[in-house]
């Protein structure tokens, strides 16, 4: 009796093997509709009929041929092992850098999901990303350790005029670093300032930047050094709640950001 790898193997090595079983398995099919879908010749057709119903993963009935339940098991669950592998290999330059600790959803919700790096060509890809999101964003929420310069160009501009509504959670470090440059400090200031947007200084350690800018979730992926590496967005339902639940919680920690805060009296004397 083969092992369970063995059977894996058997059906993984063959392309028309996996096409006819999936096709099976979601309606019944005569040989010349498998030949036509798939583009395996009667032969090749054959042999795999044959080995399917050795297996019992398959049926006959008459002129067409549809999975058992146990046929539709293994169809069911290589389809999943295939998404799975995809979801991986698009993930694999990024993975060192995902605060995996922190993100409580399953990596499969992000099978779907933008991925962009820096390049030679566009070494500030994903930055330019998230900028192209704020700029046609109307609510955005956010949590970071950093808050750049053209991050709160753009927001301190679209709430000024109305445009959009802002609320970040963000480090004590990445506050004072704004303070201590007088352009950023005064954008900062000017944000405070704005009826439509709020902020709030997080003492503790914030080991993730995380954005929603309307129904999409925007991550930004650092180093150990703080080089940005990647950012990975999608509009995936389970993982704006696990994002929006992120923020909140933190938010409800964080102390309100005011100009009377240390970060600006500090400067001030």
């Amino acid at each position: 009796m083969e092992s369970e790898l063995e059977e894996i193997e058997f059906l993984a090595l063959s392309a028309n093997r996996v096409d006819v079983l999936r096709l099976l398995a979601e309606r019944a099919h005569t040989r010349n509709e498998l030949a036509s879908e798939t583009g395996a010749s009667q032969a090749t057709l054959g042999r795999i009929l044959g080995d399917f119903q050795e297996r019992s993963w398959i049926r006959r009935t008459g002129s067409e041929y549809s999975a058992t339940a146990t046929g539709t098991l293994v169809a069911s669950g290589f389809t999943e092992l295939q998404e799975i592998i995809g979801t991986e290999r698009r993930l694999r330059d990024v993975v060192d850098y995902l605060p995996a600790d922190a993100m409580a959803f399953d990596l499969k919700r992000l099978a779907d999901a933008t991925i962009t790096t820096p390049s030679q060509t566009r070494p500030n890809a994903p930055l330019s990303r998230l900028l192209g999101l704020l700029e046609d964003a109307t609510d955005v929420q956010t949590l970071s350790h950093a808050f750049n310069e053209q991050t709160i160009t753009v927001v301190q501009e679209r709430t000024t005029t109305g445009a959009q509504t802002f609320n970040g959670v963000f480090s004590r470090r990445a506050i004072e670093a704004l303070a201590a440059d007088p352009e950023l400090r005064g954008r900062l200031e000017t944000l405070l300032e704005t009826d439509a947007a709020s902020i709030r200084v997080q003492d503790g350690d914030v080991p993730l930047a995380v954005m929603l800018l309307d129904d999409v979730v925007y991550l930004l992926l650092r180093d150990d050094d703080g080089v940005l590496r990647a950012s990975i967005d999608t509009d995936d339902e389970t993982v704006r709640a696990w994002a929006q639940t992120t923020i909140d919680d933190y938010w409800a920690d964080a102390t309100p950001l005011s100009l009377e805060d240390d970060a600006f009296c500090d400067r001030d004397r």
